[in-house]
């Protein structure tokens, strides 16, 4: 293979013979392609379908009303999410806040995602699993590489932190831009001396997460192990995104009128594009 791909020619037919290639792990394309869709979804308003596999990282621009899927496909897929202001990035997730404002540091289904200017990034309208982490961010080169033995971004056991700055660097964002992170599917439980139990077996086979972007947003994703995941293999399986188009979030919606905080911060979204 090597001597093949030195050649320039024997290189572009190889490359050339790829194409068509189906496997589990890409992008359909165009997205209104994708099937198997959760009910009442057509393929006409899919905007994003994906697969990623372990290791891997994708990022979108989602408009506001839009749905994103989180199916965790095999069961043990870690869905490291960041999420900003799309139309102006230095508005981004605030972890703290959305644990703070809500009362409540176990996100899931009724939660929102805020940011740090009070406002309301995503809703999470649906919620099969109800074990995520709020507490724990995300792997970087030194943790992997300490569990592994190595955790470049290009080596076989990848870093989420290195993930997410691949996924921001294609929108003009740095190692500066990268927040604090919410991880779903892997559950963490704060213990009574503060303690912080990690689960491995959070999520089943074909859990999902739904959420509503309420702006504009960019998110960010890296489907990579936990940070305190204590297994010695890399282990993360396939996780699916699929996103569509979705009615803005009317006045009379539960998730905006569950608490006199959650009114607050949809209020200051409705604000926010009267400008």
């Amino acid at each position: 293979m090597q001597s093949q791909l030195s050649d320039p020619y024997k290189a572009r037919e190889h490359a050339r013979a790829q194409a068509g290639t189906k496997v589990r792990a890409m992008p359909t394309i165009p997205a209104s392609a994708a099937t198997d869709l959760p009910a009442g979804v057509s393929a006409g308003d899919v905007v994003w379908d994906e697969t990623l596999a372990g290791g891997e990282y994708a990022a979108r621009i989602l408009k506001r009303g839009s749905r994103l899927r989180l199916t965790n496909l095999d069961g043990d897929g870690c869905i490291n999410l960041l999420v900003f202001n799309a139309d102006r990035p230095i508005e981004r997730i605030n972890v703290a806040d959305t644990v703070k404002v809500q009362w409540n540091a176990y996100v899931g289904k009724g939660g929102l995602v805020l940011s740090d200017m009070g406002r309301v990034l995503l809703s999470i309208v649906e919620d099969t699993c109800g074990q995520h982490d709020t507490f724990c961010g995300c792997s970087n080169v030194r943790s992997n590489a300490k569990k592994y033995g190595t955790g470049d971004n290009f080596g076989p056991f990848p870093n989420a932190r290195d993930r997410f700055l691949l996924a921001l660097l294609k929108y003009g964002l740095g190692k500066k831009d990268i927040p604090a992170n919410i991880n779903f599917f892997k559950g963490v439980k704060v213990e009574t001396d503060g303690a912080l139990t990690f689960n491995p077996r959070s999520s089943k086979p074909g859990d999902y997460v739904e959420l509503r972007a309420e702006m504009n947003v960019l998110v960010a994703i890296a489907n990579t192990p936990h940070a305190l995941d204590p297994r010695p293999q890399y282990t993360c399986t396939a996780v699916r995104l699929t996103a569509w188009r979705g009615e803005q979030t009317p006045a009379d919606d539960p998730i905006r009128n569950a608490s006199p905080e959650n009114l607050r911060a949809f209020e200051n979204v409705e604000d926010y594009f009267l400008m």
